[in-house]
């Protein structure tokens, strides 16, 4: 018997995909939000699904995943995160992104404006 795709599965293959190679545009040294990256794929609302496609990568990634973080310009410092929150803040920190303790950055300073002064 032949095993019929799963289109979720494909669905949600896809979606990653597309997360993946928008964060593969951000700059070193510049920062995104999950929600700036949802819009930008026309995903609008999902943000909390970019950071689940995020996480689904394999470490390490080729893919700056360290560069998205959530509105209010803090890493998501969880235990379930099983230290990549630190791993994301010290590739941060090595971009030269000041974080603090509890895993705030200046967003604001930091965020990437595609098309803006980038010719892109």
């Amino acid at each position: 018997m032949c095993a019929v795709p799963d289109s979720r599965a494909q669905a949600r293959a896809g979606f990653d995909r597309r997360v993946w190679e928008q964060v593969s545009r951000i700059p070193c040294g510049q920062l995104a939000t999950y929600g700036q990256i949802a819009d930008l794929i026309g995903a609008y609302g999902c943000a909390r699904q970019v950071g689940w496609a995020l996480r689904r990568l394999k470490l390490p990634s080729q893919v700056p995943w360290h560069r998205v973080v959530n509105a209010q310009g803090r890493i998501a410092m969880s235990l379930s995160r099983e230290g990549s929150d630190w791993i994301q803040r010290e590739l941060l920190i090595a971009e030269g992104i000041p974080v603090d303790a509890e895993g705030r950055l200046p967003l604001r300073q930091f965020l990437w404006r595609p098309g803006a002064m980038s010719g892109e």
